[in-house]
């Protein structure tokens, strides 16, 4: 029995390490402050860039007009060369994320890019005075306007399709 003694030993010990752990645990989490929130996202200008994209691209570049100041423009961007993409992207009153994406890049290939893997769906609705054909099943869902020769418009997001209605219905053409 000399040899039983050693082992409840060993047990007993692992399991005050495993305490002692557990407890450094608990207080590491209750006193290291942590913030499941999303970070505040800075508003952008985007003003300069949009006159930047009209002057240089060969097709109408889509811009928001009259849209709510609750939308916050986080991203913008106009890459000239090669396929001539212009970039905006907003935060939605709800925290979603969506963005207009524009290019002369190949309509698939760019449709694909844009919306982050979603597929074209039987579903097309009437925004305005345009048509629009809904994309889903990628990290984005996707709204893309039909009948547009010579470049693509893509507005995308995590935001419902009826926020990324709100974004197409502002968007002016210019």
């Amino acid at each position: 029995m000399a040899g039983s003694n050693g082992k409840q030993k060993t047990v007993r010990d692992m399991i005050l390490s495993l305490g002692l752990i557990g407890m450094a645990a608990a207080v590491i989490y209750v006193f290291i402050p942590h913030d499941d929130h999303a970070p505040d996202l800075k508003r952008v200008d985007y003003r300069v860039e949009l006159l930047t994209a009209q002057r240089a691209a060969s097709y109408p570049v889509a811009a928001p007009d009259g849209l709510p100041d609750d939308w916050k423009a986080t991203s913008v961007r106009f890459q000239g060369t090669n396929s001539e993409r212009w970039h905006l992207g907003f935060q939605d009153p709800d925290g979603q994320y969506v963005q207009i994406e524009q290019s002369t890049q190949k309509r698939a290939e760019f449709i694909d890019q844009a919306s982050q893997g979603a597929r074209a769906t039987d579903v097309t609705e009437k925004i305005g005075d345009r048509t629009w054909k809904r994309y889903t099943g990628g990290r984005y869902d996707a709204l893309v306007l039909e009948d547009t020769p010579g470049s693509t418009t893509v507005v995308a997001g995590t935001a419902s399709f009826e926020q990324l209605a709100k974004m197409a219905q502002s968007l002016k053409l210019s």
